[in-house]
């Protein structure tokens, strides 16, 4: 207690800095919150998979993450009573993701020529991944997916007309001039136009559907675009949800497709121009598709799902400081996360760099708790900093995210409740 009391008089003295030599401690209380924090990594360089890759065990007793060493693994049940110890579950993987239904963990190799193993969670035993072709594989561990750049053969696919692709700045922030932005304006539409590059010629791309146990593949979802961010339905092992990956504000971004083909729609239509609906990612009961969307892009906010059963769209409004790089939802669907952002990301927030929670209440809107300041930690990738990637743990209690904070790159988990 005396420990925990000095590093919080620490704390709020702001004599703890980022990228100070000293380890990060392994448990604190923010002080601008009451959240209890944890340290969960051991390595600096640690960090979360990509917010919409699963990685928790099917029972939800354990965690995974990416390390130094490999692939390291936490056991939950005594997560806040016992001391963490990340043990490395496969030295040297690369973690895919955890499998919905087995207790194995699929990874890559440097050096193993595009192979892919499975390693079980427990006994630690590595098997190869017959037949795969690519690193997205289904819920029943049945079919891989991949995409490629290949012309119909059918020739039911018409190439589209050549678009003029305007700068960036002028889209986002017309009738003003370059010298007019801020330099966090100005750095996010350099950023937006690297991603528009590909958009005014796309080359064909598809996907590949590999059976495992037979090694049969089908081609098939032909589009003139920039195929991305393939994510199987956790509960249909047939359906895939994937994006047109660019600028947002220039692509209808939100697909799904059947692994015969069959399926293939937009699942959200822009209603105005520079509409952007992103970042999306599955319930866990794969009911519904949740994502970013702004209407229009920098100005409203929203927390958005679409109901695959009803087709009902969802829409919780969220405050400017409120938005998150990545969202992610609890197994229950009662409670989502948020990463926030710093000011040069698409809200542009001026107080928007802390670990959220947001609990959906009964007249349809969000209430939002702020768990852990992230006023420290740098976001931007292309500088040096990392995406906090948050998700809830299976029993709704703490959320884990990757900050760098004091320094080094490692991995967290806030306690939802506050501290008494």
């Amino acid at each position: 207690m005396l420990k925990r009391t000095a590093l919080l008089l620490l704390l709020g003295l702001g004599l703890l800095r980022p990228h100070a030599a000293q380890e990060p401690p392994a448990d604190w209380v923010d002080p601008d919150t009451g959240h209890r924090v944890l340290r969960l990594s051991s390595e600096p360089g640690s960090s979360t998979l990509y917010f919409h890759q699963n990685t928790y065990s099917p029972a939800g007793d354990k965690l995974i993450f990416a390390s130094p060493s490999g692939i390291a693994g936490i056991d939950l049940a005594g997560l806040g009573r016992k001391p963490v110890q990340a043990e490395i579950i496969v030295p040297g993987g690369r973690a895919i993701a955890v499998a919905y239904k087995s207790r194995e963990v699929y990874f890559t190799r440097a050096g193993a020529n595009r192979a892919v193993f499975a390693a079980n969670l427990d006994t630690r035993e590595i098997r190869e991944v017959k037949n795969v072709q690519g690193t997205v594989i289904n819920c029943d561990e049945t079919i891989s997916g991949m995409t490629v750049n290949q012309e119909d053969p059918f020739g039911k696919t018409p190439r589209p007309a050549p678009r003029t692709i305007l700068p960036q700045a002028q889209r986002m922030f017309p009738g003003k001039k370059l010298e007019d932005l801020t330099p966090e304006q100005r750095f996010a539409a350099q950023k937006e136009d690297g991603l528009a590059a590909r958009l005014a010629n796309p080359a064909c791309q598809a996907f590949v559907f590999t059976n495992l146990k037979s090694g049969t593949q089908q081609t098939v979802g032909y589009q003139y675009a920039w195929l991305n961010h393939l994510q199987f339905s956790p509960t249909d092992p047939n359906f895939l949800l994937y994006c047109h990956e660019g600028t947002w504000h220039e692509v209808d971004r939100i697909w799904t497709i059947r692994s015969d083909g069959s399926g293939q729609r937009l699942m959200h239509k822009r209603t105005m121009d520079m509409e952007i609906a992103g970042h999306e990612f599955w319930s866990y009961d794969g009911k519904t598709i949740w994502f970013d969307l702004q209407t229009p892009r920098s100005e409203r906010f929203w927390l958005a799902g679409l109901n695959l059963a009803s087709g009902q769209e969802i829409r919780y409004q969220l405050e400017r400081d409120w938005w998150s790089i990545h969202f992610n939802i609890s197994r229950d669907s009662k409670l989502f996360a948020g990463d926030g952002g710093d000011p040069t990301q698409v809200a542009f927030a001026k107080d928007g760099m802390w670990i959220n929670l947001f609990r959906p209440q009964p007249d349809g809107t969000l209430q939002r708790e702020r768990l852990v300041n992230m006023l420290k930690h740098n976001y931007v990738t292309s500088k040096g900093g990392v995406e906090p990637n948050v998700s809830i743990t299976p029993d709704a209690k703490w959320i884990v995210f990757t900050g760098n904070i004091f320094g080094p790159r490692h991995v967290f988990a806030v306690e939802i409740a506050k501290t008494k």
